[in-house]
């Protein structure tokens, strides 16, 4: 009859979205769910954007100040690159045999859980036997000093110079263990033992 409506019948005359329906009932069996210590199905999960992970988690920024005003933020060569490029921040002059502190005008917040491992550029390496004395240089996550750079000039006869701008080193990120040291009354065995040095053969 006209004027009566069907039971069940929409009084509205909008028809409701699907796919937003769609969503309401995925997140009302989502929360009935998780309400029951359950988890919920693949259907019920909303999928939402996520950052960049690594295998540690989520890619953190590393923060840098400068405490010297000519000093050069680290970059890096290429995408996917280990290292980021130190650059000096002072001059210096390095003569045959010799090693030199070089400062970077730095400081730098390593994230907890990662060290700082400075190490050498293959390029200085190679054209000026430019090496790190203390390879490489450990940058622990509490340290907010300066980051200085120990520069040793391996060639026999030649000096090397140093200009505020140049890249004398990279700093690559590793994640650490701070395991206890704990005494024991023995180790576990195995196949190598107390082997040590020329234990393998040349």
């Amino acid at each position: 009859m006209i004027g009566e409506e069907d039971e069940g019948a929409t009084v509205s005359g909008d028809q409701p979205d699907p796919e937003v329906a769609l969503a309401e009932d995925a997140a009302s069996e989502a929360d009935e769910a998780w309400s029951l210590g359950d988890e919920p199905s693949p259907e019920a999960t909303i999928a939402l954007p996520t950052p960049p992970r690594t295998t540690l988690g989520e890619m953190e920024e590393l923060r840098f100040i400068r405490l010297k005003d000519n000093a050069t933020l680290p970059t890096r060569a290429h995408d996917g690159d280990a290292g980021l490029d130190l650059y000096a921040a002072e001059g210096a002059r390095i003569g045959p045999g010799q090693r030199v502190s070089v400062g970077t005008g730095l400081a730098v917040a390593i994230p907890p859980g990662l060290a700082g491992m400075v190490l050498p550029r293959s390029g200085l390496a190679l054209k000026h036997g430019i090496a790190l004395v203390n390879s490489p240089g450990l940058i622990d996550s509490g340290y907010r000093g300066e980051v200085r750079v120990l520069l040793l000039n391996t060639d026999s006869g030649a000096e090397f110079r140093v200009s505020p701008g140049d890249r004398i080193a990279q700093l690559v990120l590793v994640p650490i263990a701070t395991a206890s040291p704990l005494e024991a009354d023995e180790l576990d065995t195995s196949v190598r033992g107390g082997g040590g040095f020329g234990s393998s053969g040349a």
